[in-house]
This record gives structure tokens, sequence and C-alpha cells, in this order.
């Protein structure tokens, strides 16, 4: 379309009143500041394009069937202590703060702080054929402010249990059957199956309460992220003791 812009490993394409964000940045999508920094400017022009009081969705996918995203650019937050407080944490808010309602479409595997970005996303739908979803921090010696907020709210306490300190691998039917995903689908039926759920929940936006409805039921954690957010004078994660 002539009114979308372009941006860095990351398309934006529209179907009526629901946009689909595609991740597109090797390797696996995984996030640093700067890539996190494109995508809130992609969900701020859906903003923009939208305005305010109209309907609306966004669903975020992977560019290929076999990731979703990998997490975090480890590497980044040994040369610069605030990449996350600059990039993850914000994403994390700005989705969670997000007017409209948001959909993540797991294409593929979602390990690691891709899980909370995953469930910063109002609904789930996840590849019935392949990919797990994963957060192994336990296992890897790392930690990061606020990493059990949404697991915590979302999850019944055994699944939260499971997700953070088991580093539990689920498939798409097992992720199904603990409430972790609403949907799975058939890897050519996904993008069809998000649609159509965008198009189903975007009036639900119309009358300007969405964001405010939202904090109602996730505040405790979207509080904690916008906390977290651009704040200099203090560390925020400890570094990991094994890299993947």
């Amino acid at each position: 379309m002539a009114d979308m812009p372009t941006f860095n490993n990351l398309s934006l394409e529209r179907h009526g009143n629901v946009f689909v964000l595609t991740m597109q940045k090797p390797p696996e999508n995984r996030l640093n500041s700067a890539y996190c920094q494109e995508m809130i400017r992609a969900y701020r022009t859906v903003e923009n394009i939208l305005g305010s009081g109209s309907e609306g969705a966004v669903i975020t996918r992977g560019n290929d069937t076999k990731f979703w995203c990998t997490g975090l650019e480890l590497d980044e937050s040994d040369k610069n202590p605030f990449a996350n407080t600059d990039g993850f944490y914000p994403l994390i808010h700005t989705i969670l703060d997000f007017p409209f309602p948001t959909i993540a479409l797991l294409t593929g595997h979602t390990f690691g702080g891709a899980c909370p970005l995953a469930l910063a996303h109002d609904y789930r739908i996840m590849n019935s054929r392949r990919g797990f979803i994963s957060m192994p921090p336990v296992n890897l010696g790392l930690h990061f402010d606020g990493i059990g907020a949404l697991p915590r709210l979302k999850l019944r306490p055994q699944v939260a249990r499971k997700m953070l300190l088991e580093a539990n691998r689920w498939t798409g039917k097992e992720a199904l059957e603990d409430g972790i995903v609403d949907v799975v689908a058939e890897p050519e039926e996904m993008l069809d199956v998000a649609l159509e759920m965008g198009a189903k929940w975007a009036p639900k936006a119309k009358m300007g309460v969405y964001a405010l409805l939202r904090q109602e039921l996730w505040g405790d954690a979207i509080k904690k992220f916008q906390r977290i957010s651009y704040v200099h004078g203090r560390m925020t994660s400890a570094p990991a003791k094994v890299k993947i």
C-alpha cells in the first residue's frame, strides 16, 4: 500500500483492519534492542493508520514454519547492559498496552524471551505439526527482571511452574491442553485462522477501552514492564552462564 512504510527485517501488510507483522530477521528472529524498537515502530504505525476509536487487530508471525522467535540476542547485553531496557521491555509494554487486540501466530519454535513476547499478546495460535514453546533460563543460569510476571498472571500455577522452573517443552497440542495457546492449526491454514480471529475481535477496540480493560486483567505485569523500560539506574538481568 502507498501509505505503508518499510521496516528493517519486518513486513507489515494490511487485510482490511487486520494488520500482519511478519518477523524476518536472521537468525531465527532473535531480538536485539534495534529490532525491538523497529517492531515498536511497526505497532505505532498501525495505531497511526487506524486512529483512535476504530476497529483493528495485529497479528505477529514468523516468516517460516521452523521458527517464530528464539528469544534475545544474549551477546548484546554483554556489551550493552541497557540493551533490554531500551528494547525488549518497551516492546513487551507496547504490546500489553496496545489499543487493539493482538495475536501471536507461532509459526515455529518459540524459545526463551519469545515466551513472554508471545504471552504479551491477547491470543496465541500455534503450529500443529512442528515447533516447541519453551522458556529455558533455569537451565542457562539466566534471569530477567519480570520474567515470571506473565506466566504467573496468564497461566495456571502448575503450568507457570513447568514453564519457568522446569523449562518444559510443549508441542502445539500440549500447549493447547495446558492453556498456553488458544488454537492449534495446520501450517498452511495458520494465517487464515489468525485473520479470521483478528476480524472477529477487531470490533472490540471500537469503543476505545480495550487497553484499559486489558490493564484490569494484566495490570501488574504492565506496570512492572513499564517501570523497567528505559531504567538505567540498575541492572535488570543476570548474564547467562550457558550460551545457546
